[in-house]
């Protein structure tokens, strides 16, 4: 299955895209996790997202393009994958659409994990005190839930028009929220 999974920055992406790729049996592909790596490993490359992740930015669609695009051709990705961070933009939706049509293959599903703004900078403010992450400060998540609807908005547009998006309310314990997922996936999977 070829998935998408999006959601406001601290919607809890990350805890539950690990689960449903382990469901699926699928690779999560974590845009934010390569930028991070890089980051973390001071290459030109990691430097230059830097730049733009420290400042809550999105990194240019040029480069997570290419990125996105090398990693969906890797065997592991062929037959299946979650993907996370990506698309942001309506050229990246089309980008992605461009490759999966190449491979003969389309989308099954976008997932949108719904979670206000207020709730968002709560659970970032919380994080980012337990996981000492420079890229949570309050500016900083204020910007980047800006700049996330901002530009997002149009891609859950873009994937409603196709019949792909599937909302799932993100607020709530844990469980409740993949039980919500699962029902997603349920469908999903007796559709193909």
């Amino acid at each position: 299955m070829k998935l998408v999974i999006m959601g406001p920055p601290g919607a809890g992406k990350g805890t539950h895209a690990k689960t449903i790729a382990e469901r699926l049996r699928v690779p999560w592909i974590s845009t934010g996790d390569i930028f991070r790596q890089h980051k973390a490993q001071q290459t030109e490359f990691g430097k230059l997202i830097a730049s733009y992740i420290d400042k809550g930015e999105f990194v240019p669609d040029s480069v997570t393009d290419r990125i996105v695009c090398d990693r969906l051709q890797q065997a592991d990705a062929l037959g299946g994958f979650l993907l996370d961070g990506f698309p942001r933009s309506i050229p990246q939706a089309e980008v992605l659409n461009a490759q999966l049509r190449e491979a003969g293959a389309e989308l099954d599903g976008a997932l949108y994990l719904d979670v206000p703004s207020e709730e968002v900078m709560q659970r970032l403010l919380h994080r980012a005190e337990v996981e000492g992450r420079s890229d949570d400060t309050e500016d900083v998540i204020s910007h980047r839930l800006d700049v996330f609807f901002e530009s997002t908005k149009p891609v859950l547009d873009f994937y409603e028009l196709q019949g792909c998006l599937y909302k799932i309310d993100g607020v709530g314990s844990i469980p409740e929220i993949s039980q919500r997922i699962n029902t997603v996936l349920d469908e999903l999977e007796s559709q193909n």
